[in-house]
């Protein structure tokens, strides 16, 4: 039994409701976070909420994951993407995790704003995952116990700026400008038996109508009760935190191949990443103002569907 959830501003005010065929019913409370509104509404009574209903759009639809939650990601997590960032699956055991700030969090429909300082701008639809409980020490977590720490999904888009993260080895920089993480529209609530889905669902990127991403979440390499198990014993989490699991590949980056990184090393830096650069330049697959990208996540049988994330690129003024 899957509900989903949008969170939204109607009338100067910021509500949430469950979304159904394009109607919102409005859930009675004020929920400053996202956590306050999973702690405090139940899968079983929001499925059997009635009242005030509204048309979604009438709405200002908003992020499901407000500002003041982590936001958690793991990095290189398909294994063609590891492949597309010069790595070997095969050699790569660890679970890669980096942060974004949240003040890079904007809805679904934001524009992506292109900094002037930005040449490469790139795109990176990924399934966030929103957290049912507060964790505060090392716990062993299990496909049979998942339930117990995922109360549900996201539409998450990692923009990332390469030019910043990739030579400076800045991750948070490069991916945390401002409107550089929308996520949503929608928060997908899941019960116990909706957790299969979490290795079924198709994530699936287009920019100007062209197929850049397209792939299912089966093929992660660090999955949840895995990452949340490892990540339990290195940090704290709080009921609605968000973690993007990574990206499938398709990305505009272009890595060099292992041996070619090897020699790269023996270069001096100056040489290295001017050829670094000169490779970004050839691929036109960055974005530019006036590209439109759209992310979407759902499953084949049409029960979990995140909705549509539609972002337009504009120059910083």
């Amino acid at each position: 039994m899957s509900i989903h959830i949008v969170r939204f501003e109607y009338q100067d005010s910021i509500h949430w409701g469950v979304t159904s065929q394009g109607k919102i019913t409005v859930v009675p409370g004020n929920f400053e976070t996202t956590g306050d509104f999973i702690y405090q509404n139940s899968i079983e009574d929001l499925s059997q909420l009635r009242g005030t209903e509204l048309a979604e759009h009438e709405v200002r639809v908003l992020s499901p994951v407000t500002r003041n939650q982590q936001f958690v990601c793991q990095g290189a997590n398909y294994r063609e993407h590891m492949i597309d960032s010069g790595m070997d699956p095969d050699g790569k055991h660890y679970n890669m995790i980096f942060t974004k700030a949240t003040s890079c969090i904007v809805e679904a429909s934001s524009d992506l704003i292109k900094p002037r300082n930005v040449r490469f701008l790139d795109y990176e639809i990924e399934l966030g995952l929103i957290l049912k409980r507060e964790i505060t020490g090392a716990v062993t977590v299990s496909d049979a116990n998942l339930h117990e720490f995922i109360a549900g999904v996201v539409i998450v888009n990692d923009y990332s700026a390469r030019d910043i993260q990739i030579p400076q080895m800045q991750f948070y920089k490069g991916k945390s400008f401002r409107t550089f993480g929308p996520v949503g529209p929608y928060l997908c609530l899941l019960d116990v038996q909706d957790m299969h889905y979490l290795k079924k669902l198709q994530l699936r990127l287009t920019v100007n109508g062209e197929i850049r991403q397209n792939d299912s979440s089966a093929s992660l390499v660090h999955g949840p009760a895995q990452t949340l198990t490892e990540l339990s014993s290195v940090q704290d989490f709080a009921v609605g935190d968000l973690i993007a699991t990574g990206t499938p590949s398709g990305c505009a980056l272009s890595v060099p191949s292992p041996g070619k990184q090897r020699i790269g090393a023996l270069l001096p830096d100056a040489v290295k990443w001017k050829m670094f650069m000169k490779v970004q330049e050839g691929r036109s697959q960055y974005l530019k103002a006036g590209d439109v990208v759209e992310a979407s996540i759902r499953s084949s049988d049409g029960k979990i569907d995140l909705g549509i994330q539609r972002n337009r690129v504009v120059e910083e003024v």
